[in-house]
């Protein structure tokens, strides 16, 4: 999946071998509303934006491969098939049982750990514990899914992505040729913004935690911290983008280097080096992102041939 201010494009390799690839025209709220675009309010609307495209690009991705799927199966028995509606709904409870299951595994789980440790008192100690234990987790749970075929080869298009947009930085043609040498780690990836908030977290959630035990006389309780906490997420992450967008812009400064280190190191584990089929479809979502591809107009999708010249 690719996005460019102007539009979103996501391009999903066929069992055919050909590429499919969907788009559909972009405009951020912040552009419709100027208060949307003051610092914090613009991170926040943007992480937004991107969770609401992820979860389209995802289930779009889902569609295809269920196609694909039906389409030889019905092949096989000589059937004809009408997609089933029940598809879309088994879409949607996945995606809010996925996101019950990080809020849980991420963010619940942490702090009951840190209450365990009898630190609920100590502001700092207890959050310094509960963002050790959440970034434990999230590492851990990062090198698991890894372990997995299917995960290894989401990393190698997570890699495709970051080699096709340093070529499209660098002002060179959009091909695999051009795609091939670069690093598959970006500075700008959202591994570095998970990193950031982490950090942040340990600071904020401090801070909310002091104050609480000032006005009420005592440490919040488990389920208070846990809504406190909750609530305080998109500051954090607001102030996490604001960060990253600093540091993109500072990049070859010490301060800049040392905040996007960590995202780089991660990128170790969430990038693999593709394959020039993988790169295929990389640049195909790029092409028609930035506007060098063949679909225009309102939300469409074609399907093109192997090679990524096909598009554009």
């Amino acid at each position: 999946m690719m996005r460019s201010p102007q539009k979103g494009a996501t391009a999903v390799r066929r069992l055919s071998g050909e590429i499919t690839v969907s788009a559909e025209p972009f405009a951020s709220f912040s552009d419709k509303h100027k208060f949307l675009r003051l610092p914090l309010v613009r991170g926040v609307v943007s992480l937004v934006e991107m969770l609401f495209l992820g979860i389209k690009t995802l289930n779009f991705s889902a569609e295809i491969a269920a196609r694909d799927l039906d389409s030889a199966e019905q092949l096989e028995k000589g059937e004809t098939k009408t997609p089933s509606g029940s598809f879309g709904v088994a879409m949607v409870l996945t995606t809010i049982l996925a996101f019950g299951l990080a809020l849980v595994l991420f963010f619940f789980l942490p702090i009951l750990l840190a209450e365990l440790s009898g630190l609920s008192r100590a502001s700092l100690f207890f959050n310094l514990v509960a963002g050790f234990i959440r970034a434990t987790i999230f590492l851990g749970y990062i090198y698991a899914i890894s372990l997995f075929k299917e995960m290894r080869k989401i990393f190698e298009y997570h890699g495709a992505e970051h080699k096709s947009i340093f070529a499209l930085e660098a002002g060179e043609e959009l091909t695999v040729e051009a795609a091939r040498g670069k690093s598959t780690k970006h500075p700008r990836c959202g591994n570095s913004f998970l990193l950031i908030v982490a950090l942040l977290a340990i600071i904020t959630y401090s801070v909310s935690d002091t104050v609480f035990a000032l006005l009420f006389g005592h440490p919040p309780a488990l389920l208070v911290r846990f809504g406190l906490h909750l609530s305080l997420l998109p500051l954090v992450g607001g102030s996490s983008y604001e960060l990253l967008k600093l540091s993109s812009k500072t990049r070859n400064r010490r301060l800049s280097k040392i905040l996007i280190a960590p995202g780089l190191w991660l990128q170790k584990i969430t990038t693999r080096e593709p394959d020039d089929g993988q790169l295929e479809v990389a640049l195909c979502a790029l092409r028609e992102a930035v506007g060098r591809g063949g679909l225009e107009g309102q939300p469409s999708e074609l399907t093109v041939d192997r090679t990524p010249d096909a598009v554009g």
